[in-house]
């Protein structure tokens, strides 16, 4: 209701009661839906600031406002040090008008998402505050007042409908009324009610700012929780103002928190419930060891050359189908599973301390949901608003194209798929970087960061060429060949898949595929 005609018909009058004989000192704007009027006579200060952003637009009257070194523009400059000679209020519209000496005029057009401010010379405007409105030029002064017929017979006439009457009541009356049922009464009743409170909004005798609805209303009667009262409209509508400004900032912050930390939480549960699933697929399933023992233990049973073979699982007394390599004696098939028992203890702890990682994180994902749904004022709120970055920016280090290791105070960065293998070596990798992958087969490719003034420690060159081994499809053998080289020497052509370059100068050593980071820096 604070863009209501009654409400600008008890504001204009206050307002020429305040500033005429004023000079208008200055009038600046510092963003761009914001314009500041300050009026000035001796030692007396008055402000207007009208703020006119398309969700919410409402004038207040600051006691003092200091305005910015920077970002700061002066406009209507021809109105300054000009004189208030009257304040003009429109029957029945929702704007008003500073008449200053020198037939100079300033509107102030109050019409929700499309106000405006619009300066006049000799009855014709000159000049739009928000020039996304250019029809508002062809405003003409002497037409904006609306004479309405409000007589009971024309509340008859149209058979009840009070909006034909009073389209200036406004959507918290209309509200207002829906709640009372107004029309399930009688016509009588219903114009007793419309006039009495057409009455009351006319010569209200206080101001209020309430709660009406869920929402904070700007009011001049005392519906709904009423918040604050004050005694002028000046006053009343600029704590309104306050309030709506802080409440909104309060409920549209805690909205943007909450629905960033419940994705989080989403997030997290869904992680954390795949891979319990995983989990179990790999406790439930006969572990590389065990099968390994079976093989060990019946190598009398096995045929040369077989593809698979089923065999008794003595720990389970069933019977179970063991896949085989079919170039390899059961012995050395036997190896690779005893070798594969170990990389698969590996994937258990990683999921294990992964999933414990991640419930802790969603404890931490609750309890700040709690603090952001108990928070009211501003000072809490704005602590935690601080705090997010920090989460985003996490967020954003997740979606890097590598993993990333330490070694020997050295940085070894790991592609995560052949598309980040691309990103890794042509966006981060630089040219005395080394570059590592496992040599004649798909997987990783890794890069291990210089340091400026140092050498490449061999140790830390075997380890790097560890994880590229590991991140390869030669991660179940013995011993894994790995391409060793300076990234310089490293290039992709046009065309090449995702994944796929040409290396021109190469060395290579030999390793262990190893997760050595698991012990010493899980990432």
């Amino acid at each position: 209701m604070h863009n209501n005609y009654y409400v600008f018909r008890q504001l204009s009058q206050e307002l020429e009661s305040k500033i005429l004989g004023f000079e208008l000192l200055e009038c600046f704007s510092q963003s761009k839906d914001e314009l500041i009027l300050g009026f000035g006579l001796q030692k007396e200060e008055f402000y207007i600031k009208a703020s006119l952003k398309p969700e919410f637009s409402c004038l207040s009257f600051p006691n003092q406002f200091a305005r910015t070194k920077s970002n700061s523009i002066d406009l209507f400059t021809e109105y300054i040090n000009q004189k208030v000679t009257s304040i003009q209020q429109y029957e029945n519209e929702r704007c008003f008008t500073i008449h200053f000496e020198n037939d100079l005029s300033i509107l102030f057009k109050m019409h929700g998402n499309r106000s405006n401010i619009i300066g006049y010379k000799n009855q014709k405007a000159t000049k739009l505050f928000r020039n996304s409105f250019p029809q508002d030029i062809e405003l003409e002064l002497d037409s904006l007042d609306r004479t309405l017929d409000q007589s009971k017979e024309a509340f008859f006439k149209y058979d009840g409908n009070y909006q034909k009457l009073f389209p200036t009541f406004g959507k918290l009356i209309k509200q207002y009324f829906k709640s009372i049922h107004l029309q399930e009464k009688t016509l009588e009743e219903q114009w007793e009610i419309i006039s009495i409170l057409a009455e009351d909004i006319s010569s209200p005798k206080s101001f209020y700012t309430i709660i009406w609805n869920e929402e904070i209303h700007f009011s001049l009667i005392p519906i709904g929780e009423v918040i604050k009262e004050e005694k002028s409209c000046l006053e009343g509508i600029t704590q309104f103002f306050y309030t709506y400004a802080k409440e909104n900032f309060i409920r549209k912050e805690k909205k943007r928190l909450s629905k960033q930390l419940e994705k989080q939480r989403n997030q997290t549960i869904n992680y954390i419930k795949k891979s319990n699933q995983k989990l179990e697929e790999v406790i439930e399933k006969p572990g590389y060891n065990q099968l390994a023992d079976i093989l060990m233990a019946n190598m009398h049973q096995i045929p040369p050359h077989a593809k698979e073979v089923d065999l008794m699982n003595f720990y389970t007394n069933e019977m179970v189908k063991i896949p085989l390599k079919s170039n390899l004696s059961p012995q050395k098939n036997a190896e690779n599973l005893y070798r594969k028992s170990k990389n698969q203890k590996i994937e258990l702890q990683q999921l294990e301390a992964s999933i414990k990682q991640k419930e802790q994180e969603l404890e931490e994902i609750e309890h700040k949901l709690a603090e952001v749904n108990n928070t009211e004022d501003i000072k809490s709120l704005k602590k935690l608003i601080k705090q997010n970055p920090k989460q985003e920016r996490a967020q954003v280090e997740l979606k890097v194209p590598y993993k990333k290791f330490e070694y020997g105070g050295f940085i070894i960065l790991v592609g995560k798929g052949a598309r980040e293998n691309d990103e890794l070596t042509l966006k981060y990798a630089k040219k005395n970087d080394l570059w590592l992958h496992a040599k004649d087969v798909t997987g990783s490719h890794v890069v291990l960061k210089q340091q400026s003034n140092k050498p490449f420690p061999q140790d830390v060159i075997e380890h790097a060429a560890q994880a590229a081994a590991f991140y390869s499809k030669r991660k179940s053998d013995s011993l894994s060949p790995v391409i060793v080289t300076p990234k310089k020497y490293v290039r992709k052509p046009k065309g090449l898949p995702p994944g796929m370059v040409h290396v021109d100068k190469e060395d290579t050593i030999l390793v262990k595929p190893e997760a050595w980071w698991i012990a010493s820096n899980p990432s």
